[in-house]
């Protein structure tokens, strides 16, 4: 994936099978099969719905069908959750999980059609949701992100890796594969949370048939704005994921250290349902030195393959050498005309097929009047055009500026309270599991190892 920006893909699934995949349909699908429904609140507050605030449910789709068209569910699972007042979000499901006994549904959906030959449904989730239902702001530590709506409308708010500082990332709760905001991002509070009104918002409202390509380490809150939604997805494993890695394994390491010494017998406080559970510190080490040995596996075959690479293109340049000569002079003019035709289409990759997600105003409907207020409107003006579309972003703050943010933004937190002096757990896990700062100790601990090699 060479885009840096968000994108969609607006004629690249009509064709799948899974396009018709609507929770009617995945109901008679999967009969009886027991779902876990994720319960949030219909409220704005300031708060982010973390997972481990949330209630859960044990429900079939055609239950969750019922109780979602506002029937009166007096028995069954949903009859303790006012469709008034919650939402319900059956997420992360995957399809090896899901279809278990029916593994010919996953030809259904066909990734490949994107450049990844023999990649389908084995490799992807699904996400069925009611009104409301949302994902609390984040970044996947690994990959980037193919986004396919087939039911209902989701709306999209994302923010650029370099304004990560602005959005006070926070590993609490814990999840290997996703580092969270402490800002709900459709109702800041910019009194706790100042640094805030630096992020840049793009935002996008994915309609069925719709792809959305969300690049590597790109923040994102998705709330769902009609009432069913369904959308499958699939992350991309990129080269950088093996030093992710093994910044994803001190990170486990050390919030498993602290947070078990702090209390040992409350784990699901500071575990995000996705993780089995805690892991003793021999574990955690063992899996460090197997991402750090992975990373090092990795980097020598790729030297492998450089090599031979250069002994292959030595050979043919040798073969070709003369043939090449005589006809230099003949192709130059050919060849500049032809480069220049291919500079010219790469630096703009955009087109009615292709729409970048824009840049938000600064005012949103979602911010000023709730999502349930909402009038669900498009993000994306017609063929892509808006006076704040960005053709292709560039890092507008080095990263000494970034480091600058982050001692602001911890100067900002003690601000509200000068006498409150007390520094929990959570708030020194900010700083030794902060992204930079795992990036920088993984680095220091890779370039040793090298050395000791």
């Amino acid at each position: 994936m060479s885009l840096q920006q968000p994108a969609i893909f607006c004629n690249m699934a009509f064709d799948w099978p899974a396009h018709h995949w609507t929770a009617k349909h995945l109901s008679e699908v999967l009969h009886d099969k027991q779902i876990r429904f994720r319960m949030g609140m219909k409220r704005t507050d300031t708060v982010p719905q973390f997972e481990t605030t949330c209630a859960y449910v044990e429900a079939t789709l055609e239950e969750f069908l019922t109780w979602n068209c506002n029937q009166s569910t007096t028995s069954g699972p949903f009859r303790d959750y006012d469709h008034s007042k919650f939402w319900a979000y059956a997420d992360y499901k995957y399809f090896i999980s899901l279809f278990d006994d029916k593994t010919d549904i996953f030809q259904d959906v066909i990734w490949s059609d994107f450049g990844f030959p023999g990649r389908n449904g084995r490799e992807s989730t699904l996400w069925i949701g009611s009104m409301g239902a949302h994902t609390p702001c984040h970044l996947d530590s690994y990959g980037c992100n193919l986004v396919f709506q087939v039911q209902g409308r989701k709306r999209w708010h994302l923010f650029p890796p370099e304004d990560t500082p602005f959005l006070y990332p926070t590993r609490i709760p814990y999840e290997e594969s996703s580092v969270f905001s402490k800002i709900n991002v459709v109702n800041p509070d910019l009194q706790r949370f100042p640094q805030f009104c630096k992020a840049r918002r793009y935002m996008v409202t994915l309609k069925p048939g719709q792809v959305l390509f969300v690049p590597r380490h790109w923040w994102h809150y998705v709330e769902s704005i009609d009432p069913v939604t369904v959308s499958i997805n699939s992350w991309i494993e990129l080269e950088e994921d093996h030093q992710t890695r093994v910044e994803e394994a001190i990170t486990r390491m050390l919030v498993c250290a602290l947070k078990t010494a702090e209390d040992p017998h409350n784990t699901r406080a500071w575990l995000n349902p996705t993780e089995v559970e805690e892991t003793s510190h021999e574990v955690n080490c063992h899996y460090l030195n197997r991402a750090v040995s992975a990373l090092f596996d990795y980097r020598t075959s790729k030297v492998v393959e450089i090599q031979a690479l250069r002994t292959n293109r030595d050979d043919m340049k040798k073969e070709g050498l003369n043939v090449h000569h005589r006809m230099e002079v003949e192709q130059m003019d050919d060849q500049d005309l032809l480069l220049g035709t291919i500079k010219q289409e790469a630096a703009s990759p955009f087109g009615p097929d292709l729409v970048p997600v824009i840049l938000s105003s600064e005012e949103l409907p979602s911010e000023r009047r709730g999502i349930f207020e909402g009038d669900g409107k498009d993000f994306v003006g017609k063929d892509g055009e808006h006076p704040g579309k960005l053709h292709c972003t560039k890092r507008q703050r080095m990263m000494s500026k970034n480091e600058d943010v982050v001692a602001e933004q911890t100067a900002s937190d003690s601000s509200m309270a000068p006498s409150q002096t007390f520094i929990s757990t959570d708030d020194l896990l900010d700083c030794l599991v902060n992204p930079q700062v795992t990036r920088i100790v993984a680095q220091l601990l890779i370039k040793g190892r090298s050395l000791w090699s």
